[in-house]
């Protein structure tokens, strides 16, 4: 199965969250758009992306759109990972073995972001890294706001084009 495109329907998300609690796809899309950013712990594109992440995710969270981590590894190892990237948004974890909702998405490889409107319809995606994916995405978001914000990469930062998962 390859991995779903944009205008396909998300499948539905209902996983623990790492620390505790739930996540519910369908509850999280009734306050706004919501980014699903899949991983794996063993990943070193994903210990390069999820930095940058975190911080699109700081900056969209105030404009109504989530950013959720889907982790294919256990709480543990995921709590590592999100100490080890800074990465303070929350992170759904997947069954380990079974991985169902990473094969509902079609995942081929990670990190994969998926964006999804609150109609449940994918509206972008992005496997790999990829700078122009994610500046998209946050330019999308600014423009809807109508407010200036700071750019997401600072021109003293070396930030790669794009690197494979």
């Amino acid at each position: 199965m390859a991995t779903l495109m944009e205008g396909s329907r998300a499948p539905a998300i209902d996983l623990p969250l790492a620390g505790g609690g739930r996540f519910n796809l369908e509850t999280a899309l009734a306050a706004g758009p919501v980014v699903l950013a899949f991983f794996k712990v063993s990943c070193p594109i994903c210990h390069y992306a999820f930095p940058y992440y975190d911080r699109l995710g700081r900056f969209l969270q105030g404009r109504g759109v989530s950013v959720i981590g889907v982790s294919q590894d256990n709480e543990g190892a995921t709590a590592r990972f999100a100490q080890d990237c800074g990465v303070t948004f929350p992170i759904a974890l997947d069954e380990l073995n079974r991985f169902p909702v990473s094969s509902a998405y079609g995942l081929t490889n990670v990190p994969t972001l998926f964006e999804v409107d609150q109609s449940g319809m994918i509206v972008a995606v992005s496997v790999g890294w990829s700078r122009g994916d994610v500046e998209a995405l946050y330019a999308k978001h600014v423009a809807e706001g109508g407010v200036a914000i700071a750019p997401l990469f600072q021109a003293t930062e070396t930030v790669a084009d794009f690197r494979p998962g």
